[in-house]
């Protein structure tokens, strides 16, 4: 399968995820800092729905990080109205656009962990895709995973329980594919599910 094929997928899925929430679950705190869900969907959205012109005053009023900027700019889209904005996300299915450094595999994998970032809160089914699951998996033990916080996985061995992956060496950390993802991304809310001698040493390393 195409990886722009998986992308066009998950920000098809992610669009159909939001479009039945309530207003309370849209406000609800997502596992991604401190963005609500409304919030964390501007931040999918943003871009194709940002403007141009908002980029350089956003990046003088944060001194130039680009986390503020980017956070910043999530609350903003994230005021459209949420129709407006799953509407756009179907639109953009199958725009190749890909961050630097971490390309469309970074954008795959942004989608299904901010998938998971909202429907863990609210208590939402909503089952990985083994394909797309596995790619980013293998996109996250890669060095062009930086962004992502790839120093946790270091001398550890990681095996999924319910997909046949498995990535280094050491002490074993095991779990599910969609676990593991969330765990190799810093969500901390996944530890407890994790089992093997390298799950000490991962909730460690988390708790810095």
């Amino acid at each position: 399968m195409a990886l722009l094929d998986m992308v066009a997928a998950e920000r098809r899925r992610f669009a159909d995820l939001i479009d039945p929430l309530t207003p309370e679950q849209l406000d609800t705190p997502s596992l991604c800092g401190e963005w609500t869900v409304r919030e964390v969907l501007g931040h999918v959205v943003s871009p194709f729905a940002a403007r141009r012109s908002w980029f350089l005053p956003l990046l003088l009023r944060s001194r130039f990080s680009l986390h503020r900027a980017n956070a910043e700019l999530a609350r903003m889209v994230a005021r459209r109205p949420v129709a407006e904005l799953t509407a756009e996300l179907r639109r953009n299915a199958r725009n190749p656009f890909a961050p630097p450094v971490v390309g469309q595999l970074g954008q795959l994998t942004d989608l299904q962990v901010h998938a998971q970032d909202v429907r863990r809160p609210l208590g939402l089914a909503y089952a990985v895709e083994p394909e797309h699951v596995r790619t980013s998996l293998d996109f996250l033990v890669s060095r062009r995973s930086v962004a992502f916080g790839g120093g946790r996985r270091r001398g550890l061995r990681f095996a999924a329980t319910d997909l046949d992956w498995a990535w280094g060496d050491g002490p074993e950390v095991r779990g599910t594919a969609e676990a593991i993802m969330m765990a190799l991304t810093g969500r901390t809310v996944v530890l407890p599910e994790l089992t093997g001698d390298g799950a000490a040493v991962l909730r460690k390393r988390s708790a810095r």
